[in-house]
């Protein structure tokens, strides 16, 4: 019931957990952070790919990606970051316990046909430290990420041995297309 009840809430513009209600603006607002890491990402990938191969391109998940969110973190106040499925850079990509119950909320979702692509996820929570706004956008594999994140037998030698080099305890290869990859997460004090 949970589940449903904050999947209708989020479809109406409003989150809630439990009787703590998080106002349409704030969604949208943490909705338009999410969209800006993903957009700034994307467009790095691309020229980085673009311009130096996809080996390079490790780098910029590795060194820029952090440098986006956190400054997108800095900008807004609140903590801006990605999470994986399986996790390429535990440093920064591990799920906590919330983000962890949004994944699995995703791929249940993806298992009922629901698109990642359209796949959110906001509530209010009080933690220990506080109470806050919590939001997770799904994010999906695209056929470009396969490079890095596909099977291991069709990641080019090049980018093996960068992803060696770089992540040496790297679980996120052996992705599908469209497979749930992980989401891009919101936490922002109340």
């Amino acid at each position: 019931m949970k589940k449903s009840l904050i999947v209708i809430l989020l479809l109406t513009g409003c989150a809630t957990y439990g009787t703590q209600t998080a106002q349409p603006e704030q969604v949208e607002e943490s909705r338009n952070v999410a969209k800006s890491l993903g957009m700034q990402l994307s467009a790095k990938l691309k020229a980085e790919v673009s311009a130096n191969g996809p080996a390079s391109a490790v780098g910029v998940c590795k060194e820029i990606a952090p440098q986006i969110a956190s400054g997108l973190s800095r900008q807004t106040g609140w903590e801006v970051g990605r999470v994986g499925t399986r996790v390429r850079n535990a440093r920064t990509g591990t799920p906590d316990a919330w983000e962890a119950k949004a994944l699995a909320n995703f791929s249940e979702r993806m298992k009922q046909g629901e698109k990642p692509d359209t796949m959110e996820l906001a509530e209010v929570v009080t933690e220990p430290s506080g109470k806050y706004l919590r939001y997770a956008k799904a994010v999906a594999v695209q056929p470009q990420c396969l490079t890095c994140h596909g099977p291991a037998e069709s990641i080019p030698a090049g980018v093996k041995a960068r992803l060696q080099t770089e992540y040496p305890m790297d679980q996120a290869t052996g992705y599908q297309a469209g497979e749930l990859r992980g989401a891009i997460v919101v936490k922002r004090p109340l």
